[in-house]
């Protein structure tokens, strides 16, 4: 999954993790996953729930297409 746009990507994941935080049960976690894979893609999504902050996320996609 690549996203051209930073602003873009960076709203998508900052939704994704604000969602992240009301999530209770593994169903809750299901929908968020179904929800969120096709903007963000599995790396993003498992990396969010295991605790990566949105900005070291971005940092890693900005680094990968050469933004520096």
């Amino acid at each position: 999954m690549t996203t051209n746009n930073v602003e873009e990507l960076e709203e998508k994941i900052q939704s994704a993790a604000d969602e992240l935080i009301e999530l209770e049960t593994a169903d809750d976690v299901r929908r968020w996953w179904n929800r969120h894979y096709y903007g963000l893609g599995h790396k993003r999504l498992g990396r969010l729930l295991l605790g990566q902050s949105v900005e070291s996320l971005l940092e890693r996609a900005s680094a990968s297409r050469g933004d520096n």
